[in-house]
């Protein structure tokens, strides 16, 4: 490695993303659902029990019934026309399909990707999935994501929606199959020492997102924001370890990125997710 090298990495790794807080208050919150009339109220008032940690800033709620749509086309000019910040819904809408786990169904499959409204995705109310301690608050809320450094509006909102005297679990899992395939490749190239990338790349990917949860919970901890701030780091399949921290730390929320700048689809990681962890809610932004 010659200077200009080392120079240039010095400097690479001296320059860190810094955390911003942003508190996250939904104006217009939106409840829609298959129900109508009372049914529809009444789910309306269960979701408001749910979320009553955004009560303290006062949105407006309003419901979207059954009746209302009846195409994905209709439910998106509603949405359109009364302009939310948040919607809250749930999986299989207006669909039989909650009797199969392959899918979010075809009206949330669309909403999510054509509108860039962060929505909150409930466990299908017959389906029987819900965990026992799911819909009843938000006192245990993670954020998930495989890149963590420097995603601000991921920790603003899964902060927001954490209860007062709650945790919010920041976490980054690193894809071990992904980082097998690049070191496999590194030790097939002979210029490189493989002995050094085997243990520096983990080492290097690991500390990146634990610097940013150290300098997010000094941040939020200077706000004085009565939110217990706990970090998860590791390598591993990122869907079987976040089954199993769902059910390690009763969490009552996830928070992920579901949106993609260069693709129309949900992108790649989001999706899997989003269809099987369906035993609690999940905010999609």
């Amino acid at each position: 490695m010659t200077k200009i090298d080392q120079y240039e990495s010095v400097f690479r790794s001296a320059d860190k993303p810094v955390y911003t807080y942003q508190r996250i208050e939904p104006e217009r919150i939106l409840v829609v659902s298959d129900f109508v009339d009372e049914a529809a109220r009444g789910f309306l008032e269960q979701v408001r029990r749910f979320l009553s940690v955004l009560d303290e800033g006062g949105p407006e709620w309003a419901h979207l019934d059954g009746d209302a749509f009846e195409t994905v086309a209709t439910l998106l000019d509603a949405v359109s026309a009364r302009r939310p910040d948040l919607i809250v819904t749930y999986r299989h809408l207006h669909s039989e399909a909650w009797h199969w786990p392959y899918s979010l169904g075809e009206y949330l499959d669309v909403l999510t990707q054509a509108t860039q409204i962060p929505i909150l995705v409930l466990p299908h109310p017959e389906a029987g999935h819900s965990l026992p301690h799911s819909l009843l608050d938000t006192d245990c809320v993670m954020a998930i994501t495989d890149h963590l450094a420097g995603d601000d509006p991921l920790v603003n909102w899964a902060l927001r929606l954490t209860q007062s005297g709650g945790t919010c679990w920041l976490t980054h899992v690193e894809s071990g199959p992904g980082l097998d395939r690049i070191l496999e490749a590194i030790s097939k190239i002979a210029e490189l020492d493989t002995e050094q990338a085997n243990t520096l790349i983990p080492a290097q990917l690991l500390k990146e997102p634990a610097d940013y949860i150290r300098r997010c919970r000094d941040l939020i901890e200077a706000q004085q924001i009565p939110t217990r701030i706990e970090e998860i780091i590791a390598i591993g399949h990122r869907l079987s370890e976040y089954r199993r921290l769902v059910d390690a730390h009763e969490v009552d929320l996830l928070v992920m990125h579901t949106m993609d700048g260069d693709q129309l689809a949900m992108r790649g990681s989001a999706y899997p997710l989003a269809v099987e962890l369906r035993q609690i809610p999940l905010l999609m932004l």
